[in-house]
């Protein structure tokens, strides 16, 4: 019986039938029986469990193998009464499975099952017409079961043979099926038969409930008659529209045309009412379809979906020439700005959630004031996510990455649409780097050089690696008399989430988002709550640059809520996060315990610089000074500890405070500013605090250790000496404008050595000496994973980026930043 039905229902769908008295005379394959089935150039084979023995070049012979319908939930029953054994034994459970076929035909990899209650009074054939045969051959979805259920069948038949539902008395086919998480979008109510509660057709598609009262997202439809509709479009009433065509696109039409007789060679003549899959065309004639109609119109954006919402020949042509004219294009990018007259220029800032491809409101509406630390006066008002918007956001990054262009994006492409965000982010530095000085406290000049500067470099550089990822072949023992060929390939990881610092706020993002995408990843940013603007202002040059929506998402809010989910987030494979040591370990458990997914950590540092007395005094004290107070001290390399040998001691104490007292405290857009504010109040009281436990402890305050007497959140760059070993200043990171200095005795090398490792920090450190083999001696013996020598604060995009001990694992920059958001595949074939 299931061989009848199962025949019955593939000859309604034009698919090729074969039943066969015989496949074998004494035990081969009968040649004759064996050509016919192979003239058909099947792809894959769909059998009905049966007694009969179908030889294994058969069973082998498409490309994609054969599955098996086997109505018993395996391995309880097995055989061609599996049926009656179910209600012979009283069981409480019947159902079905589908596997691979293999050499024992039915102990192949099981790819579904599914069961069903058994009845009182079941027979063999109520059984079967019930639930056996539409739930395995027509693949009806039961809608009565939790969402992830009714999520999981979907996607199981997607795209064939499609799972099916009743909507007003027609067999509708749902295609593309994804979790939703969060609220569900407005929409127009939809009875569907079986349904716990009715459905919502909303903007992003059909929403369908379960029965344990959570959403799932159907993007795609398709009715009885093969036509397929965006499920967003099911209440719109009539068709769009025709299309007049002018006498070129006329032209064009007809050479179309001339490619679906190419095609559907069967067909006598290609009507306007020509059904391209009625007429007999499968998977593989899409895609011939639509490459041949790009060759011929270079630049027509067409996607193989595309072919499956226009079946006929009329509707091709229509949604071609509107393609053509670029009618369907996607809606401008849509911006509530926050403008600010300043720097002589007007700032337009994006100041919402930034989610698949749109700015929009927070889930629950909520906002936060964005503070410049200049004055302290309110920026803009910025949505504060929630944990339904991260969830929503990793959604579209999972289908941007799943299904989306940018997964299967040639790799050179993806590099030149990074090319392109870069160019757009040169264009527009001067916006960039004014927005990060109203926004983080950063001095004007340095913003456009490294906040935004270093940001251009880094996406230029990532682009470049896009098309260079590359595997091994690798040599392995031989299987003689076969023979092994060992390659590897290097993919990406999928959905990942970034969480970024306040001090390099557009630079930070630079650094790990740019390896992310151009490895083919797609990502989920969550900004610094106190500095979330350049990153929103980031998204909206991402939309101009043509990045495809879902690859990137933009999150401003609390580490506790949009981070904490993140990391605790099972669809996400990597996240990477820059900050405290202390948050660090906290995202790193949550990683573990969620998914086991991929972390790289940026931590926090204690970076010591050694100065030796056969130093250059005049760049000692100018990159000393540069070591603490670049960028207010808000900098994760900065040196945290200086050692300075005895006999020039006073001397370079001397020289800091007469250049600290020539340097211009101010407003960052000041040109001649040399140091800003802190960058928001509660920081600037920690460095307060942190000066005071300083003189407490019997540190000498030489200098500074005071808030500046004027609006924002300033302080004096601060200099404490006769720093002992056991001190809180010693141990602990300021993160601020504040120089640790400590005394060692000349020529003490392997003695400062020893106080400078003593640190569970290791990001970065220096060294200041004339003398080459001291210099490559203490650059070995230093436990950090960057050491300056005769400089500071010398970073470049090539160069790789991390820390050692707790301040951190992982890369960023240079190839090394690349591997840590792939993955490594090996793959051997036997020849």
């Amino acid at each position: 019986m299931s061989s009848f039905l199962l025949a019955v229902a593939a000859e309604k769908e034009g698919t090729p039938v074969f039943k066969f008295p015989r496949w074998r005379v004494k035990g081969k394959p009968i040649p004759e029986v064996v050509d016919a089935y192979k003239a058909v150039g099947a792809e894959l084979n769909v059998m009905p469990f049966c007694s009969q023995f179908i030889p294994m070049n058969v069973i082998d012979h498409p490309k994609h193998g054969s599955i098996i319908y086997h109505p018993s939930i395996l391995p309880l029953h097995r055989g061609a009464s599996a049926i009656n054994w179910t209600l012979i034994h009283g069981d409480k459970k019947a159902g079905f499975t589908v596997f691979w076929a293999d050499d024992g035909l039915d102990t192949g990899p099981i790819l579904l099952q599914s069961e069903c209650d058994v009845e009182p009074n079941d027979t063999v054939d109520t059984l079967y017409n019930r639930f056996l045969f539409p739930g395995g051959i027509k693949a009806m979805v039961n809608l009565a079961q939790p969402a992830e259920a009714i999520h999981n069948w979907i996607r199981g038949h997607d795209k064939v043979p499609g799972a099916w539902t009743v909507i007003d008395g027609q067999s509708v086919t749902l295609y593309g099926s994804s979790m939703l998480g969060g609220s569900v979008p407005e929409g127009q109510p939809l009875d569907i038969e079986g349904a716990s509660q009715a459905a919502r057709v909303t903007k992003n598609g059909l929403v369908l409930y379960g029965t344990d009262g959570k959403a799932l997202l159907v993007k795609n439809l398709q009715f009885e008659d093969g036509k397929m509709i965006p499920a967003s479009k099911y209440f719109s009433s009539g068709e769009s529209a025709s299309v007049e065509l002018t006498d070129d696109e006329k032209t064009m039409a007809e050479e179309i045309r001339n490619i679906w007789k190419g095609i559907l060679s069967n067909v006598p003549a290609i009507e306007d009412t020509t059904d391209f899959f009625k007429s007999g065309a499968a998977s593989m004639d899409v895609v011939r379809l639509v490459e041949e109609v790009k060759q011929k119109c270079a630049g027509v954006q067409l996607q193989n979906e595309d072919v499956y919402m226009a079946t006929t020949f009329q509707d091709f042509i229509q949604m071609f020439v509107r393609k053509l004219r670029g009618e369907d294009q996607e809606e401008e990018l849509v911006v509530d700005y926050a403008t600010k007259d300043v720097n002589n220029m007007t700032v337009k800032m994006p100041y919402q959630c930034f989610i698949n491809g749109k700015f929009e409101d927070s889930e629950n509406g909520k906002t936060y004031d964005s503070i410049s630390p200049t004055d302290g006066s309110v920026i803009c008002k910025v949505s504060y996510a929630s944990v339904g918007d991260v969830d929503r956001a990793v959604a579209a990054a999972k289908e941007a990455y799943e299904n989306g262009p940018w997964g299967k994006m040639n790799p050179r492409d993806r590099g030149s649409l990074l090319y392109r965000l870069a160019d757009l982010m040169e264009e527009h530095q001067e916006e960039l780097a004014t927005i990060e000085s109203i926004d983080s406290g950063a001095v004007y000049t340095l913003a456009l050089k490294t906040h935004v500067g270093m940001s251009i470099q880094t996406f230029r550089y990532f682009a470049g690696w896009c098309d260079k990822i590359q595997g091994k072949t690798i040599p392995i023992n031989q299987a003689r008399p076969n023979r092994n060929l060992t390659f590897t390939k290097k993919e990406p990881l999928g959905v990942c989430a970034i969480v970024i610092p306040w001090n390099y706020p557009l630079m930070m993002l630079a650094w790990k988002s740019a390896a992310c995408l151009a490895a083919g990843n797609t990502l989920v940013l969550k900004p610094a709550q106190v500095t979330p603007l350049t990153a929103l202002k980031f998204a909206e040059l991402s939309v101009k640059a043509g990045i495809p929506k879902g690859v990137i998402n933009i999150l401003p809010g609390s580490g506790g809520v949009v981070g904490q989910r993140l990391s605790e987030h099972p669809d996400i494979r990597k996240l990477g996060f820059t900050g405290s040591t202390p948050i660090g370990k906290q995202i790193m458990k949550s990683c573990a315990v969620s998914n086991l997914k991929k972390v790289s950590l940026e931590l926090g540092g204690k970076s010591p610089l050694l100065i030796f007395s056969d130093c250059d005094m005049d760049k000692a004290v100018r990159m000393g000074m540069s070591s603490v107070f670049f960028n207010k001290g808000e900098n994760c390399i900065a040196a945290g500890r200086l050692f300075v040998e005895e006999s020039i001691h006073d001397e370079f104490i001397d020289r800091v405070v007469e250049e600290i007292k020539k340097m211009k405290i101010g407003d960052p857009l000041d040109r001649s500013t040399d140091h800003g504010p802190q960058n928001h109040k509660a920081h600037l009281d920690k460095l307060l605090e942190y000066c005071e436990i300083g003189v407490k402890e019997g540190a000498t305050l030489v200098y500074g250790g005071t808030r500046v007497d004027r609006p924002g959140f300033f302080m004096e760059p601060t200099v404490f000496t006769d720093v002992e070993d056991h001190m809180f200043l010693a141990k602990e990171e300021s993160f601020g404008p504040v120089m640790v200095v400590s005394k060692f005795k000349d020529g003490d090398v392997d003695g400062v050595l020893q106080r400078a490792n003593d640190t569970e920090y290791g990001l970065a450190s220096g060294v200041f000496t004339r003398d080459i083999n001291k210099a490559m001696y203490v650059s070995e013996r230093l436990e950090a994973g960057t050491v300056f020598v005769n400089t500071y604060n010398k970073t470049d995009v090539a160069t790789p980026f991390g820390g050692f001990k707790q301040s951190g694992f992982g890369k960023d920059l240079g190839e090394d930043a690349l591997m840590e958001y792939l993955k490594t595949k090996a793959v051997t074939v036997e020849y």
